[in-house]
């Protein structure tokens, strides 16, 4: 055989080795697994509940507020949680959402939790965590009366930090750092096993009380597979399932009110005090608070404010509020063009 044949029989055998097992159609192609892309994980998602069409409009607000203020996280998820037996009225509302990006969810709130306030939150919140496990790297829970200002970077923790928070704003049902605690809190101690060791102190921005560990459930800032919000609801079970706490919330509407809250302690146990980051004064901002509640100084300034809180103060406001505003022209008159409406 001459050189030139000998040549073209070596190729031709290396190219029926090389196609062997190989698919030679397309629909041989069609037999292939093909790879399921994963969604990219988001650096932040967030999440609020709402029970009524009110506090959904309150939602709008807040949607819109990070969409233009949330800088780095303009464009991060909102979830918003409705109880499973409520549906919204307002279409306009419900369309006006679905623009600004929400996902609407659902979640499921035991009957037995109804007479306690703010029940449905703390069950809202633990399937926002649970529905964010392996999704994002951080979840922000929030209340509904809540504005973002400024981009907020500490929703971005450190990688040692699993918890960030802020103080509940006045001591109205916190326990005294400087006494032992009451009966209230010393049932709440003995029901969520919380040892002395874990109670340290922190200071109630309003009133500046110092106060052992409190944290304010209107702004909550974990890291999803840490369990703390799925903690916070088996906590709030435990404790109102209790019937010497039960009886306490009878005789006490303050306790009623806040034994929701009081279950966040339960975080104690999950993390090292050196996982948990107390939030700066900037962050929760509770707006007009001294002209609801009782406050150590006021609170009509948004100067450098990330997010702020403004309770229920704008159901019914003082005529001139915009003008005893303090802080950027634009973002006042940004407010008054939404708030000054309710």
């Amino acid at each position: 055989m001459s050189t030139p044949r000998m040549l073209f029989a070596a190729l031709l055998m290396m190219a029926i080795t090389a196609s062997v097992g190989q698919p030679q159609t397309g629909e041989g192609l069609m037999d292939q697994p093909v790879k399921k892309q994963q969604p990219p994980k988001a650096t932040i998602i967030f999440a609020v509940f709402a029970a009524n069409d009110e506090e959904l409009n309150n939602i709008c607000y807040l949607a819109e507020s990070i969409r233009q203020f949330g800088g780095r996280f303009r464009e991060a998820p909102i979830r918003v949680y409705t109880p499973d037996n409520t549906t919204m009225t307002d279409s306009t509302l419900k369309n006006k959402l679905s623009s600004l990006g929400i996902e609407f969810k659902t979640v499921s709130v035991p009957k037995e939790s109804h007479w306690f306030y703010y029940a449905g939150k703390v069950y809202a919140a633990a399937r926002a965590e649970t529905e964010a496990v392996g999704k994002t790297e951080v979840l922000i829970w929030m209340d509904e009366d809540t504005i973002v200002l400024e981009e907020p970077e500490k929703f971005k923790l450190d990688p040692q930090i699993g918890f960030a928070y802020r103080p509940v704003m006045h001591n109205r049902s916190g326990s005294p750092y400087s006494q032992p605690p009451d009966k209230f809190w010393e049932r709440i101690y003995r029901l969520l096993e919380i040892d002395d060791s874990l109670l340290f102190s922190m200071v109630t921005p309003a009133d500046k009380q110092t106060i052992r560990a409190y944290f304010n459930a209107g702004l909550l800032v974990v890291r999803p597979e840490h369990g703390i919000l799925r903690n916070w609801a088996t906590g709030f079970k435990i404790l109102y399932s209790d019937p010497i706490l039960a009886e306490m919330c009878r005789n006490n509407v303050t306790h009623r009110i806040f034994l929701h809250q009081t279950a966040l302690v339960g975080a104690l146990k999950l993390l090292d005090r050196k996982q948990m980051m107390e939030l700066p004064e900037d962050y929760n901002y509770p707006l007009f608070f001294h002209r609801m509640f009782e406050a150590a100084g006021e609170f009509e300034s948004i100067e450098g404010i990330v997010t702020l809180r403004y309770d229920v103060y704008f159901r019914d406001p003082d005529p001139d509020w915009a003008s005893k505003l303090k802080g950027s022209p634009g973002k006042i008159a940004w407010l008054a063009e939404r708030l000054g409406r309710k």
